[in-house]
């Protein structure tokens, strides 16, 4: 969740809009992603050519990083590209696969999800979200600058042409038994991030965008056999879990100088 995603708050920031993009901190995870050697089929199944020749990123961590316990299940991700798409798998454990979530662009981390974001020239504005839930509902929007400098989510932007599937290992919505987790594959058309021109798609070998994946997780309860929210402590900000691919250092995904670099090779 982590202050990215409301344009119902009005966050604050001392930092004004036209402030430089501050450096990235130590800790910025790197990852390469490969060319397919086929397109892969979107089926929720990673067992394509295209997966089997593309490496697992690191496990996920922390919002906040090492000064933070390691998250309870393990989520992972790998890349892959040609000149239609940006191919995306995921793989998240889960004893519990738990969704509600079937109206797009509803605010999909009022569920667990898994969500992308997107600065493909890497100077934090103009910067592309998506979250999906394991239900396969999505929620895109674009932002032209993060939110603690005034931005505000673009619903009205949609990903033309979004492919997507997920894969589930167990039963959704079935507290009577413990399941194995989900998976979660994209192929996102490169156009989508053209940015009215702004932006090369598809990128050359060697260029780098700034990326991030966040995972939000909340814990559950089982109440008349249904899953149900635990109740949020008092005092408690954060009652989600909000585990991430490359540490922002703090719980706020809208950071962008801090996401992590993909080069595409």
């Amino acid at each position: 969740m982590a202050l990215r995603w409301l344009p119902l708050l009005l966050l604050c920031s001392c930092a004004p809009a036209t402030a430089p993009t501050p450096a990235a901190p130590e800790g910025v995870r790197h990852y390469q992603a490969g060319r397919a050697s086929a397109p892969p089929e979107i089926d929720g199944k990673l067992n394509d050519a295209a997966w089997r020749g593309a490496e697992w990123s690191e496990s996920f961590v922390d919002i906040e990083g090492v000064a933070r316990p390691l998250p309870t299940w393990a989520t992972r991700f790998k890349l892959a590209w040609d000149n239609a798409y940006l191919y995306v798998a995921l793989a998240m454990d889960e004893p519990d696969l738990w969704a509600t979530i079937t109206q797009r662009d509803a605010v999909i981390f009022h569920d667990n999800d898994i969500e992308l974001f997107v600065d493909p020239d890497g100077d934090g504005l103009r910067y592309f979200e998506l979250e999906v839930n394991a239900l396969n509902t999505a929620w895109d929007l674009f932002l032209l600058k993060p939110y603690r400098d005034g931005g505000r989510g673009d619903n009205s932007w949609d990903i033309v042409g979004l492919r997507s599937a997920v894969g589930l290992e167990g039963t959704l919505n079935d507290p009577s038994d413990r399941d194995g987790g989900w998976t979660l594959e994209l192929a996102i058309p490169w156009r989508a991030f053209s940015d009215s021109g702004r932006t090369r798609v598809p990128p050359k070998v060697g260029d780098e965008w700034r990326v991030n994946f966040s995972r939000v997780e909340w814990d559950l309860d089982v109440v008349d056999g249904r899953y149900v929210k635990r109740p949020t402590p008092a005092g408690v900000k954060h009652p989600e879990h909000n585990w991430v691919w490359s540490p922002q250092g703090e719980i706020n995904m809208h950071a962008p100088e801090r996401w992590g670099v993909v080069t595409f090779r």
